[in-house]
């Protein structure tokens, strides 16, 4: 069957950056979601997106749909007629029409194949229809219909071309043509499109890149090559290249400066200034330091080099700047303390107070943790002070503009207050881990209060039941567990991770976070079941040694061992017995390795030697194995059986004192 290639654009006017990753991904779902249910089966699918529209290639189209027989099975020639009747209706065929088999009734269908241009026709305004933009409008005079055609932006142009050949379709008053447009300056009048074959050049002769991946290379390097032409570095931003290409048709970045007095404003407030709210890159001088330049996208290929358009750009971000700069200089003005009194009249949560209340959770919980020693060599004063001001930012101009900044301008606020560097380092920090790849805070007083801050969270909201189910967590107790989970562990901590429901909620997270860094779940569970084990540093020390231990030839024949071992002791009931008899050389020296084992085991468990205390348990796997080679456990003497049950038993004391083995898979 004969093939081609078909091209579909949807245009209107500028689908925002944010969605066109979605809807390229929504429009080939659609697409392939209408060809599977024609039983069409394309080549390779291609996607591309511009702020103007939204482009498919679909390659090797077969230009038709194969003739298919259906063929359903009705009741027995010998059932009642009112069967019959009922199959007859359900196929709409009669009698004559149907196919005996067998002494069986059946209704075959032939259904010819359909062009797909038929096909195509039909599916274009059924896509469009179905198309899940996160917001959508309708428009003209048609939009007071709530059923009238939704789009992102007015749709206004369609081009669906098969091989060759125009695939007629109309929505909304708009039908499909060969005619496109090309670049909003640089470009007017319309482009006749031939098909999939010149859709990308004749775009870009037309001053359009269609192809969203070649615009963000474009980007990338061209932002890069204007930063380093000015001897400086372009900081990365890869949300930033993204967003840039999907905002222009045929970008050009361009570099520019501005006023350097505004340096003195925190670089962090630059940065943001210039990303979200114009979108440009910032640069860095050789030393690592802020430069006073940024680097805009331009939509257009410009006559003067871009002089005139960077002008502009500079106008608008110093005015940004400025706003920023008033921000800084103000909340300068109020010490930290003063702003902190503002907390008070903002709610926490409504059965937990206001932050001015968690505030004073955190900063009795800070202190203790420095006074008890559990955050070694940290000054409890300072603890305190840190943990009273750490929230104090939130009601800052500056934070009120950039909610991104919060924790970070305290920091800046404090140190410009002359307060001690632990202080404003330990506000700065006090939000920290905030994810996996988040840096965890290793200085004393930081290490107190960021700890504080998010065990009041997850012990506050455990009292109050409001614990996260399945998907839902709207108050991010699992991302302050996992954080509490790596501040003591990278900090070497020495603390109860709670009791009850917080223990289980950690244990939870715990093998979350182990498992993505290569630990087996079912060896947390082995070292959790034996109950009492609540110091997450000590637990992991254990688990590391266990999943070492069980990689080995001894921990896997030890494991087997101890299994065999636990399943005899399953079925049979005994009572405990001395041996009254000669013990037989292999059990003898199981008793042996026994009492050798028990005693270093347990004292290596003592010392946190998890390690040795593997080893201790390495000595039995030799004797067991013999034991079970050589000894008969179920003997007819009951003596001799109970004994041996007890030695059993004995062993399996011995291994549990380390690990729960029953929980270990394998």
């Amino acid at each position: 069957m004969s093939a081609a290639d078909f091209l579909l654009e949807l245009r209107c006017e500028e689908i925002p950056a944010r969605m066109q990753a979605g809807a390229r991904a929504d429009l080939e779902k659609l697409f392939r979601k209408e060809l599977d249910a024609a039983g069409l089966k394309p080549g390779a699918i291609t996607v591309w997106s511009t702020p103007r529209r939204l482009a498919l290639i679909a390659r090797d189209l077969p230009l038709a749909t194969e003739a298919v027989s259906e063929e359903a099975k009705g009741p027995r020639t010998s059932a009642p007629e009112q069967a019959l009747e009922g199959f007859l209706r359900k196929t709409g065929l009669t009698k004559d029409q149907l196919t005996e088999r067998d002494g069986v009734w059946f209704a075959i269908t032939e259904k010819p194949g359909r062009a797909t241009e038929d096909v195509l026709a039909a599916a274009i305004p059924a896509i469009i229809r179905a198309f899940p933009w996160p917001k959508s409008q309708r428009w003209g005079a048609a939009s007071i219909d709530t059923d009238a055609l939704r789009w992102v932006r007015p749709l206004s142009g369609i081009v669906a071309i098969l091989g060759e050949d125009l695939v007629e379709c109309e929505i909304g008053g708009i039908r499909s043509g060969y005619a496109t447009a090309g670049h909003r300056f640089h470009h007017h009048g319309e482009i006749t499109i031939g098909g999939a074959h010149d859709y990308a050049d004749k775009l870009r002769a037309c001053h359009v890149i269609v192809d969203h991946v070649e615009r963000e290379g474009l980007v990338r390097l061209q932002a890069m090559a204007a930063a380093q032409a000015a001897g400086l570095v372009l900081v990365e931003d890869e949300g930033l290249v993204i967003e840039n290409a999907g905002l222009t048709e045929w970008p050009a970045p361009l570099l520019g400066r501005f006023d350097e007095a505004f340096l003195d404003v925190p670089p962090e407030v630059i940065q943001l200034t210039a990303r979200v709210n114009q979108k440009y890159f910032i640069c860095r001088d050789a030393a690592g330091k802020l430069a006073n330049a940024f680097v805009c996208t331009a939509n257009i290929a410009a006559k003067d080099g871009g002089s005139a358009i960077v002008d502009g750009n500079r106008k608008v971000l110093a005015a940004r700047l400025s706003d920023a700069r008033f921000f800084w200089e103000q909340d300068k003005k109020k010490p930290l303390a003063a702003q902190a009194e503002k907390l008070a009249r903002i709610t926490f949560h409504e059965k937990l107070g206001t932050v001015a209340d968690k505030v004073e959770r955190v900063a009795k919980l800070a202190e203790w943790l420095a006074v008890e020693g559990i955050v070694p060599n940290c000054d409890p004063a300072l603890a305190r002070q840190a943990a009273e001001l750490c929230k104090a930012d939130l009601v800052t101009e500056m934070v009120g503009e950039f909610p991104e900044l919060q924790g970070l301008m305290g920091g800046y606020y404090a140190r410009a207050e002359g307060l001690p560097d632990a202080v404003a380092d330990a506000i700065r920090d006090h939000y920290k881990p905030v994810g996996q790849g988040d840096d965890v805070p290793t200085a004393p007083v930081s290490v107190a209060v960021a700890l504080a801050d998010k065990l009041d969270t997850l012990r506050s909201f455990f009292a109050i039941d409001e614990k996260p189910t399945g998907s839902k967590d709207p108050f991010a107790l699992r991302r302050a567990a996992l954080g509490i989970i790596r501040l003591i562990t990278e900090n070497d901590l020495r603390m109860s991770a709670g009791e009850g429901d917080l223990l289980a909620f950690f244990a939870d997270r715990l093998k979350v976070q182990q498992k993505e860094a290569g630990v087996r779940h079912d060896l947390i569970d082995a070292v959790f079941a034996l109950g009492g084990e609540d110091d997450l540093v000590r637990l992991l020390a254990r688990v590391h040694a266990l999943q070492a231990f069980v990689g080995t030839e001894d921990g896997t024949n030890l494991l087997a061992g101890y299994k065999r071992a636990a399943n005899i002791l399953k079925k049979e009931e005994f009572t405990a017995v001395e041996a009254a008899y000669a013990p037989e050389p292999a059990e003898a020296a199981l008793i042996a390795a026994l009492d050798a084992a028990e005693p270093q085991a347990e004292g290596a468990v003592a010392a946190e030697d998890f390690t040795a205390a593997m080893a201790a348990l390495a000595s039995l796997r030799a004797p067991i194995d013999a034991f079970f080679d050589q000894v008969t456990v179920n003997d007819a003497d009951a003596n001799k059986r109970a004994s041996r049950l007890g030695i059993l038993s004995r062993f399996r004391a011995a291994v549990h004192k380390v690990a729960d083995f029953s929980r270990i898979e394998g």
